[in-house]
């Protein structure tokens, strides 16, 4: 073969390889630095368009809420710009409004905007009513959650441990946002009136109360100057214990006698009453739940975390434990593994491959050099733009490695060839880039035409998806750069001449498995270019049959994971008492225990782990912690629990989901993928309605933790004391008095100051004893008097009425409405709701009843273009990223794409103009050095190139767990 000798100082690449090498090494050490200042968490950090207003008024009626306080904010939000949807959840005595925002806006501005117009209709609210208003992230639910236990410390010791030692040094870690405690007694100082006695000294409830929040102050009349010294005045009587409350003067007789506190009155150490239970484990606890701030790593606040719970753990009295029972930091971890792992092993496959195939070890270092720079170049990319470590990143850049690598082989291998040929290496490095270029452009480009599109995708699927298009096409286009400028350059350095006792055939002697394979496609190859109508047959055949095959596919919005843990969310029946309901979650948690893949579990009765404005005493949710050592998957898990509590606890309503999905789904205000949303101005049809739609989807296999809408969001049942205003008045009592005197029987009258001790705050409660509120029939028996001195009973005053159950309301963009829903064990999103909605057209719904499908299938359903794919992409392209999106969760297998191999000849003309097959195409017979030349090289692209990773992309092989990462991008 001739080839003409170039003046090595006329190739551009030998001119400017040295600033070249200076540049691509800059920017790898610039890259290795950045990643350990990029912040690490499980999702991409998102602003995501939702404001929620949480309101807390006691225990208002249902239908007084939704007149006195969620209307008129509804009203008064509609006002901020910007605004999409309004929903709302009114319950007793409290209510949620969630604000949902155009993706657009900017959500800083938005949360100021809706604080003011709460300014402007908050004069017009009761004075009772507290409201607060957040702006929900991923960084709004805890990262972190230690459980406090211990079978020698009271509650309320526990309870001040975890608030006044605990907290503050876990709030000063860096990057730690909140620290919420839940569970435990809040200690108090109660005052227990003696009716006899109050009765005796003329004192009511209310000059009992009036007496302790007068006395009990201190205050500034002003500022005074004296002996050149400006001094501050202040006249106080507080108290700073249960002695000194006590002595505080209540009225003073006629004759001059002081009446004290402690005349009337015992003051003892009591606990805020108690309509929660929090356990670990299945004793009473205390949890810490930890979240980070917005930017922060989530791998080094935990980190952090943890070794300041070491700290605080020396100091602990004895018989105290503090225990994690939920780390997102290890999923991280495991997705940081997985890329690692996906690297190391691309690395060491690509040069192994290399070597095999071209016996030369420089050539297989030229190209495994290729992946550290492009993932260190990448990493600056991405940290320039404010992207983080995430699961989408990293799945992303351990997609990319097969890619990366590819480019990298196909330019080594074609100056190796040239190289072989007799041609110098600056002539051979020279050719091949010649030759190779096109098409190494339009097999790169090709996948980022397929990724491009995930970029304008919005919602909570953009919003995942945006970060993997990034770097996928960060990724891809650095790998083309370094193809074409690092590749080369690393080839005139490091790659060796040919020996010149070593001919192109003996440089290429393959061994029998190889020569078997070659033989194969030698044949395959020549009959296909031989019955052209016969292979465009088969052409047909594939893509029916990636049609079919995609539309037999499941789609799903996310892909399933294994978290190694999951929430049990729990509903008794409305109206069911605290010791009922912790009766039968105890045997719940018996349940759990006894299943041996279980290592910890933490439970919240009339509260919640995340962020929930509206929580009923009946309800809760129960954290579970799965041992890392296991043999079943969370899904079969769950499944067998959720059988056994069906079985033995039927009257509890029980729904499972894992921690991330729960997240999301709060989010977006979505968290079941079941939610069929009936819209009517009717209660009595929706009440008709929702047990009929429930029972229908039931029948429907893998549809399960089906709710009604009614059933579970009833409030308990409710004892009207309605004053009749003629007794009142002749007893000489005010609505107001009455109203007082029946708090201090049940929750108590709270005077505003509150007692300072030690430093820290304690609520005085006035509260009658436990004896005046064993049954209804002593409550309506206790005995009052007037400030005129009249006694009556609190039966006598007032007309008892029993109220039934209310429901919550639910209202969307002011209609109300009723949701059922349900979850998926077994079943794709997608075949699901195709039945669902055949089943619900079934039921013929009167047509001045709208229904809606909301959850997480109307989050896929925004977003259609997810499943079709650029259109102008290829066809294999095309086919496999699509396959890809809709069976990420599906049972079945996704077909695997076709790769495109494309010969590539070794001379130039053959690249720059069309050539006849059969000037260039080998000859085949059974032996690798009978291929006549001129050589082929064969460029194979395709999306999913990192096939041969997937394997090494899964967690330990004694876990049936898997990292995110590699669910995601395998």
């Amino acid at each position: 073969m001739s080839s003409v000798t170039v003046n090595p100082e006329s190739f551009w690449l030998t001119r400017y390889r040295g600033p070249i090498f200076f540049l691509l090494i800059a920017l790898t050490v610039a890259g290795l630095f950045v990643a350990g200042q990029m912040p690490i968490s499980v999702f991409p950090e998102t602003n995501f368009p939702r404001v929620v207003i949480g309101v807390d008024n006691g225990v208002m009626p249902v239908e007084q809420m939704q007149v006195t306080i969620t209307k008129p904010i509804e009203d008064a939000v509609n006002t901020v710009p910007g605004l999409v949807t309004v929903r709302s959840n009114t319950s007793r005595g409290e209510a949620e409004v969630s604000l949902f925002f155009d993706w657009n806006e900017d959500m800083f501005r938005t949360l100021q905007l809706v604080d003011a117009a709460l300014g402007n209709v908050r004069q017009t609210l009761p004075a009772t009513a507290v409201i607060s208003t957040k702006r929900l992230t991923f960084a709004t639910f805890p990262i972190l959650g230690y459980s406090l236990s211990s079978d020698t410390m009271a509650p309320t010791d526990l309870w001040e441990l975890a608030t006044y030692d605990l907290k503050p040094p876990l709030n000063r870690v860096p990057g730690v946002s909140t620290v919420t405690v839940q569970g435990g007694k809040v200690p108090e100082f109660h005052v227990v009136p003696d009716m006899a006695r109050m009765m005796a000294a003329g004192v009511t409830i209310l000059d009992l109360q009036n007496a302790i929040q007068q006395s009990n102050i201190i205050d500034s009349p002003g500022l005074y100057e004296a002996n050149h010294q400006l001094y501050l005045g202040l006249v106080g009587a507080q108290v700073h214990d249960a002695e000194h409350l006590g002595q505080l003067v209540v009225k003073t007789t006629t004759a001059g006698i002081s009446v004290h506190v402690n005349d009337v009155a015992t003051v003892q150490n009591g606990v805020e009453p108690v309509y929660t239970v929090v356990t670990a484990n299945g004793k009473l606890s205390v949890l810490l739940n930890i979240a980070r701030q917005p930017s922060s790593n989530t791998v080094a606040v935990a980190n952090a975390v943890a070794d300041e719970i070491a700290q605080l753990r020396k100091n602990l009295p004895a018989g105290v434990t503090l225990t994690p029972f939920y780390d997102q930091s290890e999923l991280v971890r495991e997705s940081i593994g997985s890329v690692r792992d996906a690297i190391l092993i691309g690395l060491v496959l690509a040069c192994v491959i290399l070597f095999l195939f071209l016996r030369d070890w420089s050539s297989s270092v030229v190209a495994g050099l290729v992946i550290p720079v492009t993932i260190a170049v990448t990493i600056l990319f991405l940290w320039l733009i404010g992207q983080s470590f995430n699961l989408m990143t990293l799945g992303g850049l351990a997609a990319a490695i097969g890619l990366v690598i590819d480019d990298a082989i196909v330019v080594v291998e074609n100056i190796v060839l040239h190289r072989d040929s007799g041609e110098t290496r600056v002539d051979a490095v020279r050719k091949a880039l010649h030759e190779i270029t096109p098409p190494l452009i339009g097999s790169t480009i090709t996948p980022i035409v397929v990724f491009l599109p995930l970029i304008s995708v919005t919602g909570v699927t953009g919003s995942f998806f945006r970060a993997l298009a990034v770097t996928m096409t960060a990724s891809l286009l650095t790998s083309l750069l370094l193809a074409l400028t690092w590749t080369p350059g690393l080839s005139l350095v490091f790659l060796r001449a040919r020996r010149e006792d070593e001919t192109a055939d003996q440089h290429h002697q393959a061994g029998p498995l190889l020569t078997r394979v070659m033989s194969w496609h030698g044949r395959a190859l020549n009959w296909s270019l031989a019955r052209p109508i016969g292979l465009g047959i088969v052409c047909t055949v594939l893509v029916l049959g990636t049609y079919f095959g995609y539309q037999a596919l499941g789609s799903d919005l996310l892909p399933e994971m294994d978290e190694g843990g999951f929430i049990l969310d729990y509903i008794m029946p409305a109206g069911s008492s605290l010791a009922e309901t912790t009766r039968v979650l105890d045997h719940v948690e018996h349940i759990l225990h006894d299943t041996p893949e279980v290592e910890i579990t933490s439970r919240r009765t009339g509260l919640q782990m995340g962020f929930a404005a509206v929580t009923e005493a009946n309800t809760g949710d129960i954290t579970v912690k799965l041992k890392q050592k296991r043999s079943r998957g969370i899904d079969d898990i769950m499944s067998d629990i959720r059988a056994e509590i069906k079985k033995t606890e039927p009257e509890l309503d029980v729904e499972f989901t894992q921690v991330l999905q729960d997240n999301i789904g709060d989010l977006s205000n979505a968290p079941e993928p079941i939610q069929i949303k009936i819209f009517s101005s009717d209660p009595a049809v929706l009440e008709q309605l929702g047990p009929r739609v429930a029972d229908a989807i039931t029948k429907i296999k893998g549809v399960v933790d089906v709710e009604n809408g009614v059933d579970n969001t009833l409030s308990g049942p409710a004892t009207d004391f309605q004053v009749d205003p003629v007794v009142a008045a002749r007893m000489c009592f005010t609505p107001s008095e009455i109203a007082e005197d029946a708090t201090s029987i049940l929750d108590g009258v709270t005077p505003d100051a509150p007692l300072i001790a030690n430093g820290r705050p304690y609520t005085i409660r006035i509260r009658l004893g436990d004896q005046s509120r064993g049954s209804l029939e002593t409550i309506q028996n206790n005995v009052f008097n007037s400030a005129s001195g009249k006694t009556a009973t609190l039966g006598s005053l007032a007309t008892i009425q029993q109220l039934p159950p209310q429901n919550e309301i639910r209202r969307e963009d002011l209609q109300r409405y009723i949701t059922v829903i349900g979850r998926l064990e077994g079943s794709d999103l997608g075949s699901a709701m195709a039945q669902i909605q055949r089943t619900v057209a079934d039921l013929h719904i009167p047509p001045s009843v709208r229904v809606e499908y909301g959850g997480t299938y109307q989050e896929q359903q925004k977003n259609p273009s997810m499943t079709s794919c650029a259109s102008f992409s290829s066809p294999s392209c095309s086919s496999s990223a699509c396959s890809w999106w809709s069976s990420a969760t599906s049972p079945r297998p996704s077909p695997s794409s076709p790769r495109r191999c494309s010969p590539l000849p070794a001379s130039s003309s053959a690249c720059s103009s069309p050539t006849p097959a059969s000037t260039w195409l080998p000859s085949w017979d059974s032996s690798w050095s009978s291929v006549s030349s001129p050589r082929t090289a064969f460029s194979c692209s395709t999306p999913t190139r990192n096939i041969a990773l997937r394997e090494p992309l899964r967690a330990k092989p004694w876990s049936t767990r898997r990292s995110a990462a590699s669910v995601l991008f395998s």
